[in-house]
Formats: C-alpha cells, sequence, structure tokens
C-alpha cells in the first residue's frame, strides 16, 4: 500500500512456508510493471531479516521503515487496509487456487484504487490521489450500474 495516495501497489500469495527467496519473489510480483516504490513499511518479522530481503531492497534502492515493535498503530493505514480487505471481499468470495485467488485480489485492487471512493481522501478514489484523471460523473439521469469483482460491488457510470 502506498500510505501517501492509500493506492493498493499489490498483493503477495503463496501457497508454503515463507522464507526469504519466497518474500521477494511475491514482493517483485506485486511491483511488478510499476515503479518501484521509494520507502517500504515492513515489521520486525523474522523474515524481513534474511540477507537475500535485504539484498533486494538494496539493489531497487528502496529505504525499509521498520514498525515500532509491539504496537500496531504504528502504521494504521495498512492495518485498515488488511481488515478492509478481509471484511469487504476475502470472507465474501470463495478461491480455487493460488492462482484464482491472485486473479480475483487483482479485480479487487483495480476496483478499491480506480472506482472505490473513500472519506479519508474527501471522496476521491485512491487513483486520483496519484494524477489519474477522475471517472466522469454519472448523471441521475441516464446511467448504468458497473459491475466490479464478480457484482460483488457496484458503481455508477454514465450510459
Amino acid at each position: 500500500m502506498d500510505v501517501f495516495t492509500r493506492r493498493i501497489v499489490g498483493f503477495g500469495v503463496a501457497p508454503a512456508d515463507l522464507d526469504g527467496p519466497v518474500v521477494c519473489r511475491m514482493f517483485n510480483r506485486a511491483i511488478a510493471k510499476q515503479t518501484p516504490p521509494k520507502y517500504l513499511s515492513s515489521d520486525n518479522d523474522p523474515l524481513f531479516r534474511f540477507h537475500r530481503w535485504r539484498a533486494n531492497l538494496r539493489i531497487l534502492e528502496i529505504d525499509e521503515i521498520k514498525t515500532i515493535p509491539c504496537t500496531p498503530t504504528s502504521h494504521p493505514f495498512v492495518e485498515r487496509l488488511i481488515g478492509t480487505v478481509r471484511r469487504e471481499y476475502l470472507d465474501r468470495t470463495l478461491f480455487w487456487n493460488r492462482g484464482d485467488l491472485e486473479r480475483k485480489l487483482d479485480n479487487y485492487k483495480a476496483y478499491y484504487n480506480q472506482h472505490r471512493c473513500h472519506t479519508g481522501l474527501g471522496g476521491a478514489t485512491p487513483a486520483e490521489g496519484s494524477g489519474v484523471p477522475a471517472q466522469p460523473i454519472a448523471k441521475l439521469e441516464s446511467y448504468t450500474w458497473r459491475l466490479h469483482c464478480n457484482g460483488l460491488f457496484q458503481s455508477p457510470t454514465a450510459a
């Protein structure tokens, strides 16, 4: 998550126990086709002390910001995002395998970043906060509902 624009950068999915190389692959897949972030927030989990993880961040020129130990409120936006994704999407969605989950999370990321309005951003979407032009406003005389995430969410759009 980009905490400045509240935009979801990507998700990492792994079917097995995590270690340094797996975490690096998940992170690199999540930021693929994007410019890497300048800063990355991580907790004090031993996974983020692996040599390969640190080398990956050094190569990508990303500065790591550590959370304060035993203080989950030190990164409230990330904690809020995790809860939102669980409540709004994962608790209501079935997935069959890793590929299916990745595809569904990518659909949710597109919905969250481009169509879901945020009160903390003054009714704007995270995409608008990062410089993407706003979606056209639907007129009440003629509009249709656009379905997102297989019909789980809807947003009005100009007809």
